[in-house]
């Protein structure tokens, strides 16, 4: 344990208690004080030992020493770095400009820490034990590093200005009065905001925060029991990525690459709903086996969201909803079973260039997710679709989901147009499919030549006509604009009239689609 011995009279003032003189003299020395017992269930900041005067300081003393403190000895740097201290008092710094280094480990405040419109250079408390951290429109130039502390009443960064980094990794953080764990909205960081392991119970509140670089939320466990949303982060912005996936458990690097073989993991949990509407992020949003709990109202919102990459590979929500109506990602990363089922799915205006399946993700659970995101009919996610797997050179599954919205589409159609769909489902494939429609030609043209055969027809001019010959006639009749010289020279009667009249018909809409589905395959080719 530091001692104060050795210091000079009139270096101290005279009200100080053995361990705040202690304080005093490692601040003007920049070195650390150090009061742990070295019994670590004692020295446990969240258990229940008392700690006593001989490791007590008040916190205007602190206040005192970090605002109006005494000069630094010479070739020192002052600074204050406390262990082990229990700290009684509310440390009030609001408005103040702090200078020296400050960092706390392993302390406990009795009461809340206040730090309202205070500039710092870096502060970091790390496994502190704190009643609440009161830091609106906080700034400092370096870090604020506040990974393991424990908040009993919740943390307000509202409108804060982190030069670096904001560090709030294995932190666990309580709601305030309002229900909100951590209120950090209009939040201002300069480079990377960790909040890796993290247990939030109640809302954690980002709205339009920024972020100069990432927002690691890996192994962090969010839960709001009391309030609709967990995670609420509209009009967020993310430079690089938004993580909210796995960590490694007990890992000395907790941030960063994917864990070592044989590292336990700890994935992203959330009890609660999500909401990053209108949010923007430079790189990705990764949700590699995120797990959602969600009630019935409660949600996964990412409407209006934009970035290149977005990794839904998470746990299938068994209740909830996951929204993604006007995001615009360039690539979508995903996995058949993490999407949730019928009616639990928005997509309107969800926009994307490239889909990239993680694992087995067939056609027909591609088309399974289209109609889940449909709950009444809507052409646009199927465009989308078919649009996306046309680029990716897949001309013939880009046919299939057009079939597939054409059949959608038949749904909602009085019954003269269903049967009409039917019809040309059956004949043509909306068109989709010409190949069918020249073997329906062909079996047209055998049908009809077969019965031609049966009769006998006079011609329309005695003096001279071509000779008679049903399957040439039948052709005649079924090919449109072409003429082989008999369908005019031989007169029909009675059903012959309109038989021949249904084989027309039935000819140029034949034809028509063979010579759209040619012109296809030319586009292709």
């Amino acid at each position: 344990m530091t001692q104060g011995a050795g210091l000079r009279a009139g270096d101290l003032p005279d009200e100080l208690t053995a361990a705040e003189a202690g304080m005093w003299q490692a601040f003007r020395n920049g070195s650390g004080y150090d009061l742990n017992s070295g019994d670590a269930v004692v020295d446990d900041p969240h258990g229940g030992q008392p700690w006593g005067p001989e490791r007590t300081v008040r916190a205007r003393i602190i206040a005192w020493l970090l605002l109006d403190g005494p000069p630094a000895l010479a070739g020192r740097v002052s600074s204050l770095k406390l262990a082990g201290v229990r700290i009684t008092g509310a440390l009030d710094l609001a408005g103040g400009t702090v200078t020296p280094y400050v960092e706390m480990k392993g302390c406990r405040f009795e009461r809340d820490v206040l730090l309202p419109e205070a500039r710092f250079t870096t502060v970091r408390l790390v496994n502190c034990s704190v009643p609440r951290l009161e830091a609106a429109r906080v700034l400092t130039e370096g870090d604020l590093h506040l990974p393991r502390c424990r908040f009993r009443n919740g943390v307000r960064l509202t409108d804060a200005h982190i030069g670096t980094d904001l560090l709030l990794n294995q932190a666990v953080v309580h709601q305030d009065r309002t229900g909100r764990s951590i209120a950090a909205d209009g939040l201002t960081v300069g480079q990377d905001l960790q909040a890796e392991l993290l247990e939030s119970h109640g809302e954690l509140s980002l709205r339009s925060a920024k972020v100069g670089v990432s927002l690691s939320l890996r192994g962090a466990r969010l839960a709001n029991p009391s309030g609709r949303l967990a995670l609420n982060a509209p009009q967020l912005t993310v430079e690089r990525t938004l993580y909210l996936s796995p960590a490694g458990v007990g890992s000395p690097l907790l941030s960063g690459t994917t864990p070592a073989r044989g590292t336990r993991i700890q994935r992203f949990e959330c009890q609660g709903g999500v909401r990053l509407d209108d949010g923007r992020f430079g790189d990705a949003v990764d949700l590699e086996r995120a797990r959602f709990v969600f009630t019935d109202d409660q949600e996964l919102s990412l409407r209006r969201v934009q970035t290149p990459e977005l990794r839904f590979l998470g746990e299938q929500p068994e209740r909830g909803k996951v929204v993604l109506s006007g995001a615009r990602v360039v690539t979508l990363v995903d996995r058949a079973g993490s999407w949730p089922g019928p009616g639990n799915l928005h997509m309107g205006g969800f926009g994307y260039e490239n889909l990239v399946p993680r694992g087995p993700f067939p056609l027909t659970r591609r088309l399974e997710w289209v109609a889940a995101a449909t709950a009444e009919y809507n052409p646009e996610p199927y465009e989308r679709l078919a649009a996306v797997l046309r680029a990716a050179g897949e001309d013939e599954d880009a046919r299939e989901v057009l079939l597939a919205k054409q059949r959608r589409r038949r749904e909602t159609l009085p019954l003269a147009g269903k049967l009409w769909g039917y019809a040309q489902d059956v004949t043509v494939a909306y068109g989709y499919r010409p190949g069918r429609a020249a073997v329906w030609m062909a079996v047209l043209w055998a049908a009809s030549a077969f019965a031609f055969a049966h009769t006998t027809l006079e011609p329309m001019n005695s003096d001279g006509h071509p000779g008679w010959s049903p399957a040439l006639f039948a052709l005649d009749l079924l090919l449109p604009v072409i003429d082989l010289g008999q369908a005019g020279e031989w007169q029909l009667r009675g059903g012959w009239q309109w038989l021949a009249a249904a084989i027309v018909l039935l000819g140029w809409i034949l034809a028509t689609t063979v010579a759209a589905g040619a012109t296809r395959l030319l586009r292709r080719g």
